[in-house]
């Protein structure tokens, strides 16, 4: 409920913020007010823990924090098998609220959920630039794209994932690793409200049983893109079919753009221990299958590493002009239970060793060396500075602004 008066929420914002851990490192007396306390004393205090907060979320946003925080986010979900049962019970309860039983859900569906919890779903053309969606919890409202972003963002995906910091009951972050965490769990709670756990389970279970897992099939099965697909998969694969996996998403260049095992899979890292941006071995699916001319089914590979023998089913895609690839894979104990393990790709990796693929062969090393010149394509990210705000990523003045031109509207 909203605070009765304007003061009532000063102070609830001045009690909150002297509560905050921020507050607490400064070993600072707290300030009860008073009837005394003039209201401009008040939003002056309110104000100085508005910008202390800002500051220590500007402090803290750099490239190594932000390795850092994702490096430890993704260990911690390791040690959880990437399941989070707390989540899957929000999810069902939900989808029993609508009276969802099976079946790809639609977008009447979301709508439902979305006016049980209080909104009104809609879509706009002018978003902030930097913001999937916006919540305006003033009015009730969730605004959305007119259109799925391409690359796998649905808009089931994002409404769901927009409700999901009001059913998981999100404040505002307050370290980038809270913002990491929120957009995990949001995802988290799309993902099982797309591919609800009862249903994914017994159709995850037949497939076994069958010996005909295909991440191909799952995706089919629920109406999802094949990256949520698989992503969902490793949340149910170790803690309902007794499977260790890895996921990876690889841009075209090779650089990881997400990744998770539990299945003993060295995945590369830097010092930090951050893989995220890091290039995969030339030898592994995840890049082998940019080398097919038909990319419209999964490829099936068995890769020899230090590590051991896996087996992986990657897919290829593309956003814009850039193309990626979606990996699941498993040990080689595991691949019985897979559609393609009769594959008779086979490769051998011996990464990290430079020597496996990182290093120009010798003959075209002494024919080239010193005759070469590149002007190397420079990504933006390098120079540009990790994003900031109340909610990192979007600013806050074009947040803002968007929905003061929307408060009025009601179509």
């Amino acid at each position: 409920e909203a605070p009765p008066s304007k003061r009532a929420a000063l102070e609830i914002e001045l009690d909150r913020a002297q509560r905050s851990s921020v507050y607490g490192t400064l070993g600072l007396p707290v300030i009860r007010p008073t009837k005394g306390t003039s209201d401009e004393t008040l939003a002056a205090l309110v104000g100085l823990h508005r910008e202390l907060a800002r500051r220590a979320r500007q402090a803290v946003a750099t490239p190594e924090e932000a390795r850092r925080a994702n490096t430890e986010l993704r260990e911690h979900m390791r040690t959880l098998d990437n399941y989070l049962p707390a989540i899957e019970d929000v999810a069902e309860q939900l989808l029993a609220d609508v009276g969802h039983v099976s079946g790809a859900l639609t977008h009447r569906s979301v709508s439902r959920m979305a006016e049980k919890l209080g909104f009104e779903l809609v879509h706009v053309h002018d978003l902030p630039h930097s913001a999937r969606s916006v919540t305006d919890l003033a009015n009730g409202r969730i605004y959305l794209p007119p259109a799925s972003i391409p690359g796998g963002h649905g808009l089931r995906g994002m409404a769901l994932q927009a409700m999901g910091h009001r059913v998981l009951g999100h404040e505002n972050p307050a370290t980038y690793a809270d913002f990491l965490l929120q957009r995990l769990e949001i995802n988290y709670f799309a993902a099982a409200v797309l591919m609800p756990r009862r249903q994914s389970v017994e159709f995850l279970t037949t497939a076994k049983a069958d010996r005909n897992i295909a991440v191909e099939d799952f995706r089919d099965a629920f109406g999802v893109t094949h990256e949520a697909a698989a992503l969902r998969f490793t949340n149910l694969a170790t803690a309902h079919l007794d499977l260790e996996v890895h996921f990876l998403r690889v841009a075209g260049d090779g650089a990881v753009s997400k990744a998770y095992e539990n299945d003993g899979l060295r995945l590369p890292v830097d010092v930090t221990g951050s893989t995220e941006g890091q290039l995969v071995c030339r030898k592994w699916s995840a890049r082998t299958a940019f080398t097919r001319t038909n990319r419209t089914t999964e490829f099936y590979q068995y890769t020899d590493t230090p590590e051991g023998t896996f087996f992986d089913s990657t897919q290829t895609g593309t956003t814009g002009s850039q193309e990626f690839s979606i990996t699941i894979g498993v040990p080689f104990a595991h691949s019985k239970w897979f559609r393609g393990r009769e594959t008779t790709n086979r490769t051998v990796s011996t990464c990290p060793d430079e020597n496996c693929c990182h290093r120009p062969d010798a003959e075209l090393t002494e024919r080239w060396a010193g005759k070469a010149w590149s002007s190397a394509r420079l990504h933006a990210h390098i120079l540009s500075p990790l994003p900031s705000g109340t909610f990192p990523g979007v600013d806050d003045r074009e947040l803002y602004e968007f929905l003061e031109s929307h408060s009025g509207t009601t179509d």
